[in-house]
């Protein structure tokens, strides 16, 4: 007979297979839209150019003439997307005149000797001009002129060295040229730390000269090939006689070095060992060695496992037609869309009319309050302009329509308050009717209540602190986020979201990457998004979603599914509003950018920024297209509920699609015992069309389950029922 199987929508991984009754336990690239699951929209790349980095925030709007823009800040970069183009308009730092330059024959290095502190660290970005190479070395000038170059190593406070197109024919000194640096933003991916004294905030220690490994490293005690008690690399040059070397998130200490070898090493120091064993990490050859002689706590090194240094952030608003743009712990800077060669300027601290001069230098996020038009810093300085004073709990705003105005007066609204619950202000959001701001434990609101105090604050909420600076996003009054341990929404009062797959991502997830986790919202199909790192991954490669328009009394955990597609992840997200459809960026740490053109670029990935919902299929800067497979999976149903014990014969199902482009597969999978490993049916998959009516079949066991997908280009469906003819076969014990 044929039997009707009713499935509820969205994802339970809460409960096994088969206890996960009438409910689907499995899917990738799927949503659910008036209960029935569908292939997700496709994407196109915006462009043919591909982003240097890894983007982490995206800001669009819309100035008084028109001129749609989105601001995009990755680990290295402020950008802006305007009319289908990239515009770079990075902040930089004062130029340094008058660098020497010397190569090396047979080498692609070129030396810059500078003749006081450099304050640059490897992969920081540089501007050069003003170039004269040195003579008769085959060198030239066009080759650097004008061009932005990537820091590959730094051996002292006076020596900096990067990578050129050409190989000198011989050594020499005697060059010279001009050096502007970019504003450095952080690291590109949230890694353990060494402690406090570690360096400014952004994970790096300034002019901490680095080398690499001449061999790989394996998870044992000993040194280089797993023998001996010696780290063999490139060069040790610039490294003290005795120290501290970090590869990773592993330190290592020797007592004396050769020219190539650190000898006399102590594997995993300072708890920075495999987790569980006193061996060290694995390490791959040609792996980054860094001097972490000077990594300290308040005095001594602690353990690695107890701070993090946070990836390169930005908090980006806009002001009117101005951009306002933070670099995490670091200055603030403005962008006026409305001057003429708005294009041709870059974001700076002394943007006509707009300055920041007198703003905090170390924030840890800013926004602009919607009708007052204060510009507030959260977690900053209690004394301006010295970064040593940032306090992480402490919250700075300027007066209303002056965002260059902090000094606190009776004539006018400027201000600070310290918030308690916590430890670090970790992200704020301007809500409907409040600025709602999240520490690592609790959330506060914030709101204009006037004079003399101008903002109230009032706590609103305990033990729901945000896992990172983007996690947390509001729509139509409600505010959705992502905890360290649970997901959270606000419409007035703290409420916990129930989970259907709770324990598959906080079981999995890295919390102390918790700063890369980045939150969507997509107002077409009423879903939040957010996309994380699991444990063991540098950036995100996982996602979940809430869908908080398609509840019912049927799901009482919540209508949520997930997914691992490597070409879905996503590292920002921008819902359809400036725009007609969402724009998004994905990240690949193996591939290069192609804008800025950097020079020497070595690791530093690629962003793509994508069009989303249009097409079927994900189509590349090149054009190309590479296929959107997606599948969804089923409970493992029995033939009755109560008769588990009587094995089930399938003779034909008949599918039933809503919307079917192009062809499906349908897989048919059973087991004897709930504990058992799915066992593909003989005659699996079976390759559905819009014409097919019904599938004949041969299968039999105690519990089945169904799975729908598609595997190719140009293909889109959208499930609707499945009947499936079952028929007793019999007793088994």
């Amino acid at each position: 007979m044929l039997t009707k199987i009713k499935f509820a929508p969205g994802i339970d991984k809460q409960d096994t297979a088969v206890g996960a009754e009438g409910r689907w336990v499995d899917s990738d690239n799927v949503r659910f839209r008036y209960g029935l699951p569908e292939k997700v929209g496709g994407w196109q790349s915006l462009l043919t150019d591909t982003i240097v980095g890894v983007a982490r925030k995206q800001h669009a709007f819309v100035d008084q003439d028109g001129n749609r823009y989105i601001a995009i800040g990755s680990d290295k970069f402020l950008l802006i997307y305007f009319e289908g183009q990239l515009f770079d308009i990075t902040p930089i730092k004062t130029k340094i005149t008058s660098v020497v330059m010397a190569s090396t024959n047979e080498s692609k290095e070129v030396t810059l000797t500078f003749s006081a502190a450099h304050n640059l660290e490897s992969g920081d970005i540089v501007l050069i001009d003003n170039v004269t190479v040195p003579s008769g070395v085959g060198l030239t000038d066009a080759a650097f002129e004008d061009k932005l170059f990537q820091v590959t190593k730094v051996t002292s406070d006076l020596i900096a060295i990067v990578t050129g197109t050409q190989s000198a024919t011989g050594t020499a000194g005697g060059g010279s040229c001009d050096i502007t640096p970019y504003e450095p933003v952080g690291p590109a991916a949230q890694s353990y730390g060494y402690g406090y004294g570690v360096s400014p905030y952004g994970g790096t220690v300034q002019g901490a000269a680095t080398g690499a490994l001449n061999g790989a490293l394996l998870a044992d005690t000993a040194g280089t090939g797993g023998s001996g008690t010696a780290v063999t690399v490139v060069s040790t040059t610039g490294f003290p006689s005795s120290g501290t070397i970090a590869i990773a998130n592993e330190l290592i200490t020797y007592t004396s070095k050769s020219a190539t070898q650190f000898l006399g090493i102590t594997r995993g120091a300072k708890g920075t060992a495999t987790t569980g064993t006193s061996n060290g990490q694995a390490h791959s050859t040609a792996a980054t060695v860094t001097n972490a002689t000077d990594f300290s706590g308040w005095g001594d090194a602690v353990d690695a496992g107890t701070i993090t240094l946070e990836p390169g952030l930005w908090s980006l608003s806009n002001f009117g037609d101005v951009l306002v743009a933070t670099i995490a712990n670091g200055k603030t800077f403005t962008w006026d869309s409305s001057i003429a060669a708005r294009l041709l300027t870059r974001a700076s601290t002394s943007t006509s009319g707009f300055e920041t001069t007198n703003n905090p230098t170390a924030t840890r996020v800013t926004l602009i309050s919607p009708t007052t038009r204060h510009l507030i810093h959260l977690g900053t300085e209690t004394t301006i302009g010295t970064p040593s004073t940032q306090d992480d709990m402490f919250i700075r705003f300027s007066a209303d329509e002056s965002i260059n105005e902090y000094t606190v007066e009776a004539t006018n609204t400027a201000g600070t308050q310290r918030i308690q619950d916590g430890t670090k202000i970790m992200g704020g959001l301007v809500a409907k009717e409040n600025i709602l701001i999240w520490t690592d434990n609790a959330l506060y609101t914030m709101k204009f209540v006037g004079a003399p105090f101008t903002f109230g604050f009032e706590q609103v909420g305990t033990n729901c602190g945000l896992i990172g600076k983007n996690a947390a996003i509001e729509i139509d009054g409600v505010a959705y986020w992502m905890g360290n341990n649970g997901f959270f929404s606000f419409d007035g009062t703290v409420n916990t979201l129930p989970c259907s797959v709770e324990d598959y991502i906080y079981d999995d997830i890295d919390t102390t990457k918790g700063q890369q986790v980045s939150a969507g919202i997509n107002n077409l199909f009423t879903e939040v998004t957010w996309w994380y790192p699991t444990s063991g991954s540098d950036f995100n490669n996982r996602y979940v979603v809430y869908n908080y328009g398609q509840n019912n009394a049927q799901l009482p955990m919540g209508n949520w599914y997930t997914g691992t597609n490597t070409n879905s992840i996503r590292t920002t997200w921008i819902d359809s509003l400036v725009y007609p459809k969402p724009y998004a960026t994905a990240f690949n740490s193996s591939n290069v950018g192609t804008f800025p053109v950097i020079i020497g670029e070595d690791g530093l990935g690629q962003s793509v920024l994508f069009e989303h919902e249009t097409g079927t299929d994900q189509v590349n800067p090149d054009g190309s297209v590479t296929a959107l497979t997606s599948f969804i999976q089923s409970f493992s149903f029995s033939l009755q509920p109560d008769q588990a014990e009587v094995f089930l014969a399938m003779r034909r199902f008949l599918p039933n699609f809503k919307v079917l482009t192009g062809n499906n597969q349908i897989t048919l999978s059973i087991k004897d015992f709930p504990a058992d490993s799915d066992t593909q049916t003989t005659l699996s998959p079976f390759t559905i069309t819009s014409s097919t009516t019904k599938v004949d079949t041969r299968a039999r066991g105690r519990y089945a389950n169904i799975k729908i997908e598609n595997t190719s280009v140009g293909e889109s469906w959208r499930f609707g029922t499945f009947q499936v003819d079952l028929q007793p076969d019999g007793r088994r014990g």
